[in-house]
């Protein structure tokens, strides 16, 4: 029987330490070799996109894709997963689930990619899925000042006193002096200057998988001492950010190889950037901790298929 589980019962379930921890551990194995990734793949039915994307997870016994259609303004989004014998054991409505990994994989690289401490967050905006980004850097790291921009003032203090931050009267005073940096937003060009970012931070693009959409600034992209992208496969496809710097993509590194202990990167005395595109192996992995939840809650509908 697979377990079908729609968005309300995802709401209930989603735990993003859960989620952090899942996203983790299948990244160290994407990093040991023992995970496999695809990149997302896209075609243009006439006014939409279909988006599919699959990935193999051994470690949490689990393989299976990620499908969504973006049309007349609204995103459907659906997780496929199966056990390692090809039987379906769950079906995801994975819009809340998405934000919960996309957010958890910038956690995983905070705490990762930044030395012990307190520290000071600028996040670049107010969105959907910037209330998750929140949620994961509270979670991993200790913070001592929060901050946060979006160019709409009235909607930039509500979201600030909804996750408990400061409002920012502009990105420069989002960014200046700050140890994290967020940028997740929708814009196709850079939401920020280089010269705002203070040596030795970490900065995340969250919010760009388009070869034509740039939330960071060439400058600071090629002037970076580390680049730590989520897959070089995925980068060279989708990094709008690095491909619109004509950055050098042999100097990349995956965040597999820093969580294995493959690569040495800590921010803090090197400026660093991760690149964020979204992962199949990250839906999969917060899968497994939503459908674990169900079975213990007796939560979803079982499905017969087959």
């Amino acid at each position: 029987m697979a377990v079908l589980l729609h968005e309300a019962d995802v709401e209930r379930l989603v735990d993003m330490d859960l989620v952090m921890d899942a996203v983790q551990a299948a990244m160290r194995d994407l990093g040991e070799g023992n995970a496999q990734n695809q990149p997302r793949r896209r075609v243009f039915p006439p006014g939409g996109v279909l988006n599919v994307m699959f990935a193999s997870w051994p470690g949490g016994g689990v393989s299976g894709l990620k499908c969504y259609t973006v049309a007349g303004g609204k995103a459907r989004f659906l997780v496929l997963v199966y056990d390692l014998e090809g039987v379906p054991v769950g079906l995801v409505e994975a819009d809340r689930m998405g934000t919960f990994r996309t957010g958890a994989a910038t956690g995983v690289a905070a705490r990762s990619l930044t030395p012990p401490g307190p520290k000071t967050v600028g996040v670049i905006g107010t969105g959907w899925q910037a209330r998750t980004q929140v949620l994961a850097l509270k979670h991993a790291l200790e913070i001592r000042e929060l901050r946060v921009f979006g160019r709409d003032p009235e909607r930039r203090a509500a979201f600030a006193r909804e996750v408990g931050a400061t409002p920012a009267e502009s990105a420069e005073a989002a960014v200046s002096d700050a140890d994290v940096v967020v940028t997740i937003t929708p814009s196709a060009e850079p939401v920020f200057e280089a010269s705002w970012v203070r040596p030795g931070a970490l900065v995340v693009g969250a919010g760009s998988n388009f070869p034509n959409r740039a939330e960071l600034p060439a400058e600071l992209v090629n002037s970076a001492d580390a680049v730590v992208v989520d897959q070089l496969e995925t980068a060279r496809l989708e990094s709008g950010d690095l491909l619109q710097a004509g950055f050098d993509f042999d100097r990349a590194v995956e965040l597999g190889a820093v969580l294995a202990g493959k690569a040495d990167v800590k921010a803090g005395q090197r400026t660093v950037i991760f690149e964020s595109h979204g992962l199949a192996l990250w839906d999969l992995a917060a899968a497994t901790t939503v459908l674990s939840a169900a079975r213990e809650q007796g939560i979803g509908e079982e499905v017969r298929l087959f």
